[in-house]
């Protein structure tokens, strides 16, 4: 249940967090927007690094495989496309489409065991609920 209330917090962050970034950028421009966000990122994660975890940065060096240590980069990448897409869709249509995607790409992640994760068959559910998914874009997209 305790993860469940966390991915809530996490969507409704995510959307928070783009809405945010998309009006800082009309002020600045996206990349010091970016800058921006990913600076502030860092000094949270120290503050909270500093005081509770202090884990050696040297664990870094043990993993494999090392194109795992990309996050921060798609991070980058991640800031742009969301203010970028809630810029040119607006907040609900752009969170639709993003979700949608990470739906999808978590769903083929795990059916083909990418990136050492397990491998799961197929489900029928799954793709149909999928389908539903996008058919609730089209349906929220569509405009008389």
């Amino acid at each position: 249940m305790i993860g469940f209330l966390i991915a809530l917090l996490s969507g409704a962050l995510m959307s928070i967090q783009g809405v945010f970034n998309t009006e800082v950028t009309k002020n600045s421009s996206i990349w010091v927007a970016n800058v921006f966000v990913q600076l502030t990122a860092f000094l949270v994660c120290a503050a909270a690094w500093i005081i509770s975890d202090r884990t050696s940065f040297q664990t870094l060096a043990r993993i494999e495989p090392k194109y795992m240590l990309l996050g921060g980069a798609i991070g980058a990448f991640i800031t742009y496309t969301v203010i970028k897409s809630m810029d040119m869709l607006g907040p609900a249509k752009a969170v639709m489409v993003i979700v949608v995607a990470q739906l999808l790409v978590a769903y083929l992640i795990e059916l083909f065991g990418m990136f050492g994760v397990e491998k799961t068959g197929f489900d029928w559910k799954k793709a149909v609920g999928m389908a539903v998914a996008i058919a609730g874009i089209i349906i929220f997209k569509w405009e008389a």
